[in-house]
């Protein structure tokens, strides 16, 4: 018998599974710049006096009492609320609403009539939002609904096209055999898309929510011409005003900005990989 002797040094067992694209990898460098400059621009402004604004330099003295400042000044505890009640209400009513529009439609695609609805919904997000913004301003006017109510309707409604887009994909994924299988247990068509289909989108869901929160936090331009009550403004809207009164001190105005985006920047750094997955997974049919 004969016993054979292999040995290898490290650099003989190793094996370079991925090769690096430098070129790829200096772009993305590049354009990470677009993004990270103006957020460090925005933090070292925001923390230094009005004499020292507009340089790169870091400020001589940190002015941490510019946020506190800045809350005072916007009510930003208010605004805070009025657009985390918006934020809430309109990922809960568009998760309810367009995952069903969504099953209805995959599961029938097949129809002319929903086919009709899916190209439909489609094309809408094609329509630039300045040429319905008049018609639904006069429109959300006279039906008494320029209030926080009319404001969340308009996000489930307008987002309709893209979380159709997004949910349809996967929906058609899943085996239809699921759902035969609850009917001849005796379940209705409300009972398998809330106990078989709805936890099965965890992954739509949770996307859907996140750009949705995205959007109705972030938005300014919806708020701008729907709510008429001052107290019910956002913090979009809140900054709006807080500039036009204090342009001239930046460095207040820049810590306004960063307490308007740190909260949905926190929600999204946990959460973009749902986002990232439930894509994908939409994408695929």
């Amino acid at each position: 018998m004969t016993t054979a002797t292999v040995t290898s040094s490290p650099k003989s067992g190793f094996r370079k599974d991925h090769n690096i694209n430098w070129w790829l990898t200096a772009a993305v460098a590049v354009l990470s710049l677009t993004i990270l400059v103006p957020l460090y621009f925005t933090v070292v402004t925001a923390l230094k006096t009005p004499a020292e604004a507009g340089t790169f330099a870091l400020p001589t003295s940190w002015q941490w009492g510019n946020f506190a400042d800045a809350s005072a000044k916007v009510n930003y505890p208010k605004a805070a609320l009025n657009s985390a009640i918006i934020t809430v209400a309109a990922v809960v009513l568009t998760l309810l609403t367009n995952t069903f529009v969504a099953y209805a439609v995959a599961r029938n695609m097949d129809k002319r009539f929903f086919r009709f609805l899916y190209y439909f919904f489609i094309a809408a997000m094609f329509v630039p939002f300045p040429v319905v913004m008049l018609p639904i301003a006069k429109q959300m006017g006279s039906l008494h609904l320029d209030n926080q109510i009319g404001l969340i309707i308009l996000y489930t409604v307008l987002g309709l096209g893209t979380n159709l887009f997004i949910a349809t994909g996967f929906i058609r994924s899943i085996p239809v055999s699921l759902e035969e299988a609850a009917r001849i247990d005796g379940a209705s068509t409300w009972r398998i898309f809330w106990t078989i289909i709805f936890p099965l989108m965890s992954p739509i869901n949770a996307t859907i929510a996140i750009l949705t929160a995205l959007w109705a936090w972030n938005d300014f331009l919806l708020p701008l011409i729907v709510l008429t009550d001052q107290s019910n403004q956002t913090i979009p809207l809140a900054q709006y005003v807080f500039s036009s009164q204090f342009a001239t001190n930046y460095p207040m105005a820049f810590s306004s900005y960063l307490m308007a985006m740190a909260p949905i920047l926190v929600v999204y750094v946990f959460a973009q990989k749902w986002v990232v997955g439930g894509v994908m997974r939409g994408a695929v049919k």
